[in-house]
């Protein structure tokens, strides 16, 4: 297990010489004492992150590929080991974390292949002597601050894309979760990259490693996925150097059923959603509006689908539903129910924590939520728990007031089998993604990313690579 910086080829430990320890959150059992980096190692990764791109730039986007693929194949070749650890970091079941790792794979297969069409353009000319060209060219040195929840995807998803425009990058990866990045960095010696093309800096001191990133004019795009809260402040930020950010921040999804739905379908839905990770996703379920009609046996079908989870630690057989990351995240869950029973909502199963023999205090029993109002803290608030509050509504635009009657717009979730009002409902929701009849529609190849408060840019897709390259246009005369 690899638990140094990665600065320039080579494994280090940080300059200071400390270290801070990394536990399981199931089991607060210590996993490994990680190198507790600062601004100096950030500084030191810069450089070397600054000294490879000419080459690296300079290499033939075919060239580029090769160790971006066999990155792709080494990770599915260690699934086992990377979903091990990833479950004793974050708390994730097994089932989940494999499911995550290959989820990572794909980023950096498909990047490797995209990287091979950034094109150019001509532009017609108006004055016959002259060429009108644009070339797209790799922005520059590349950081990377990822988070918790999903250690090893958020690491790929902004690897892929920005190593293989031609950027080289130095990564920040959430102090939780360090030894996911750390093993990505290993095999990505052992796939070939060369040295300084990708880095890792680990520590405790997030700000001030954040801060080397915008300090300069090396570092010319950021890309963070986290609060809402973070986003902002790294925004401001960025506005010193100008440097380019892509902000993927807090969701607060919708998941709309209407009469006509199919209602085994959209509980399946509400489910994978919902308590994936338990329900410590940017992009799951965290409201769910029900018409009216079809309200009482949707809250009874979920309920008892609800309640046969299992909760445990996340590397125990058939455990479903694991701990919150944290003390803080299970009080705020905690809180949410006690708020919304105060305002006369009923829970219908769980409600309160769990005990998990061998565990922490971190287990929260999975939870629906009946007779919710949009005024509950619930649903004004992210919960990123394992809490389904259920509100009914009545009519289609009931549904979208309430949907769109908050600052964020990640994700939206619909389920209905009108045609006519799956286009209007697409078209009227203020979320970057939607998932009609959907609930896990993220995938490689297309654009992930919110409006509003949920952030700027996409990551997927070859909208994802065009966050890393900058154009620039030539007029060539020629006569």
């Amino acid at each position: 297990m690899q638990t140094s910086c990665l600065i320039d080829g080579t494994f280090v430990p940080a300059r200071s010489g400390r270290t801070f320890v990394v536990h399981n959150p199931a089991t607060d059992a210590v996993i490994a004492h990680v190198a507790d980096g600062d601004a100096s190692d950030a500084r030191a990764a810069i450089d070397a992150a600054a000294r490879a791109f000419p080459a690296w730039k300079n290499a033939a986007a075919i060239e580029r590929a090769k160790p971006l693929r066999r990155l792709a194949e080494l990770m599915l070749r260690d699934v086992e080991r990377l979903t091990d650890l990833c479950s004793q970091e974050c708390g994730k079941p097994l089932a989940e974390a494999r499911v995550e790792v290959a989820y990572a794979a794909s980023f950096l297969e498909w990047y490797a292949e995209e990287g091979k069409r950034v094109y150019g353009e001509t532009i017609p000319a108006s004055d016959p002597g002259k060429r009108l060209l644009v070339l797209r060219q790799p922005s520059g040195v590349a950081a990377a601050i990822t988070p918790w929840n999903f250690p090893i995807a958020m690491v790929t998803r902004k690897m892929g894309p920005a190593l293989a425009a031609g950027c080289t990058q130095v990564v920040k990866p959430a102090e939780q979760t360090p030894l996911s990045a750390l093993a990505i960095a290993e095999l990505s010696i052992e796939a070939g990259f060369p040295a300084g093309v990708f880095n890792v800096i680990t520590g405790l001191d997030a700000p001030a490693i954040t801060d080397t990133f915008f300090d300069g004019l090396t570092v010319r795009h950021v890309s963070f996925t986290g609060s809402t809260e973070v986003g902002r402040i790294l925004l401001a930020k960025s506005a010193a150097n100008v440097v380019r950010v892509s902000l993927e921040l807090g969701g607060h999804a919708p998941f709309i059923v209407f009469n006509d739905a199919d209602l085994d379908k959209a509980v399946v839905g509400a489910m994978a959603s919902k308590f994936r990770n338990a329900g410590q996703t940017c992009v799951c379920a965290n409201r769910f509006l029900v018409q009216r009609g079809v309200h009482d046996e949707f809250v009874k079908r979920l309920t008892i689908a609800v309640a046969a989870l299992k909760v445990g630690d996340g590397r125990a057989p058939g455990t479903q539903v694991g701990p919150l990351v944290d003390d803080a995240g299970i009080r705020k869950a905690e809180a949410h129910v006690a708020d919304a029973l105060a305002h006369g909502a009923q829970v219908t199963t769980g409600g309160a924590r769990v005990t998990v023999p061998g565990g922490t205090n971190r287990f929260m029993a999975p939870t629906v939520l009946s007779g919710v109002t949009p005024t509950m803290l619930c649903f004004r608030e992210e919960t990123f728990g394992p809490i389904a509050p259920v509100c009914a509504f009545d009519t289609e635009s009931d549904a979208l007031a309430i949907a769109n009657g908050t600052p964020y717009g990640l994700a939206a979730y619909l389920f209905t089998a009108d045609g006519a009002r799956i286009m209007r409902m697409v078209e009227a929701l203020q979320y970057g993604i939607v998932g009609v009849n959907d609930a896990l529609p993220a995938t490689a190849q297309a654009p992930f990313g919110g409006v509003k408060h949920s952030g700027l840019g996409r990551e997927g897709g070859h909208h994802g690579i065009e966050e890393y390259l900058d154009l620039k246009y030539v007029s060539w005369r020629i006569s």
